[in-house]
């Protein structure tokens, strides 16, 4: 392939899932913000940053098996096409509650961004170097960080109504960018794919599908979970503003953001299983950690960023894995495990405002997480052996 036209097709599709993530990602920094506009309570507020992760969830299926059967152009550039009406929408109609979980509901499409760009990206890349490529567009996520650090100050100089007319502006013009300068990739790169219906009851069966769903579940679901919690917790229990807390949960999604790469280079380089059993021995000792020690503001700070970087890692090494495993079903199966890290981003921030409520405090939460990386870890352990692996081979 090309070097020119695959560097070009990675650069935009990056740019697109930045753009697509910015916006997806708004309501978990404004959440504070929302929560005093609005009168909600700590459950409600759980339910409307939520939201918008469920819908990105469920449509990251069907997304992925349209980008892999008609293209990642066409669908990329319809869903950047239709981004940005739910953001006008909530940048003129923010002052109900019903209103905002409705139009974030429909936000949530952008969220499904990552299972099209999947494919799109693969096709232009030999599989020696699609897991360094793939975590290049993983750093998309850093319209995430961009939100948490200029999404609350944004609010302070220009009203709760600025983010979401800005966000609405850039996912326009990077969808004009995407439909004049995009191309798929030229036809022999794409393999013989099955029909949808077809594909989706193959990988029912498959345990290795299974066992990816759980990886990005504790790994990119852990990410968005954190990354929307954080900010209401540093308000909530060590009473800082709201900028400042958009900052920090920003600080720890950049961190998420740069180990990501890192983490497709190391799955390309060492194999993304040793890559995955560090991320999730990590990542359940810095939860049970915090689930001890949150209330402390520095060992909540010194749990929180080395835990970003193993969950980087760990959502670099997962799609390393994808096109070796399923190598003609990418889309189907990006659309299923990223589906799967999506709903990690969408129960926990649920859970942790029903802890919360229940208990007091957010310590179970915590554990929780450090029990689904000791599960993901013991998974792992058992795809390694080689029986099981013979046992887990796709449908």
């Amino acid at each position: 392939m090309p070097r020119p036209a695959s560097t070009r097709a990675l650069a935009l599709a990056t740019l697109a899932f930045a753009a697509c993530f910015f916006a997806w990602s708004l309501l978990g920094p404004l959440g504070p913000e929302l929560q005093d506009h609005l009168g909600l309570s700590d459950v409600s507020l759980a339910v409307l940053v939520a939201v918008p992760v469920l819908l990105g969830s469920l449509m990251r299926i069907p997304l992925g098996l349209l980008a892999e059967r008609h293209g990642g152009r066409r669908v990329f550039g319809a869903l950047l096409a239709l981004t940005p009406l739910p953001l006008v929408g909530l940048a003129l109609w923010h002052d109900s509650f019903a209103g905002v979980v409705a139009l974030g509901f429909v936000l949530g499409f952008a969220g499904a961004s990552f299972a099209v760009g999947v494919p799109f990206v693969n096709r232009w890349f030999a599989p020696e170097r699609q897991g360094a490529a793939l975590g290049v567009y993983g750093m998309g996520m850093a319209g995430s960080v961009v939100a948490g650090f200029t999404g609350p100050k944004i609010v302070t100089a220009w009203g709760l109504a600025a983010p979401f007319w800005i966000a609405a502006a850039l996912v326009a013009a990077t969808a004009l960018a995407w439909l004049l300068l995009a191309r798929d990739a030229p036809a022999p790169a794409r393999a013989a794919r099955p029909a949808p219906g077809a594909a989706l009851r193959g990988l029912a069966g498959s345990g290795r599908v299974w066992a990816l769903t759980l990886f990005y579940f504790l790994s990119f679901g852990g990410f968005v979970a954190m990354f929307l919690y954080l900010p209401k917790l540093l308000v909530g229990v060590h009473q800082l503003s709201k900028p400042d807390a958009g900052a920090r949960a920003a600080g720890f999604a950049l961190l998420v953001v740069l180990a990501r790469p890192v983490g497709g280079v190391l799955a390309d380089r060492l194999g993304a299983a040793r890559v995955l059993r560090w991320s999730f021995a990590g990542s359940a000792v810095l939860a049970a950690a915090l689930a001890a020690g949150y209330e402390s503001l520095p060992a909540l700070t010194a749990c929180c960023l080395p835990l970003g970087v193993f969950l980087g890692l760990g959502t670099g090494g997962v799609f390393k894995l994808v096109p070796e495993w399923f190598p003609t079903q990418v889309g189907a199966v990006t659309g299923v495990v990223g589906a799967a890290g999506g709903l990690g981003g969408f129960f926990p921030p649920l859970i942790m405002g029903v802890v919360k409520a229940a208990t007091g405090g957010y310590g179970l939460g915590f554990v929780l997480l450090a029990a689904v990386a000791l599960g993901s870890l013991g998974v792992l352990a058992a795809l390694s052996r080689p029986r099981a692996s013979v046992a887990l081979q796709p449908a």
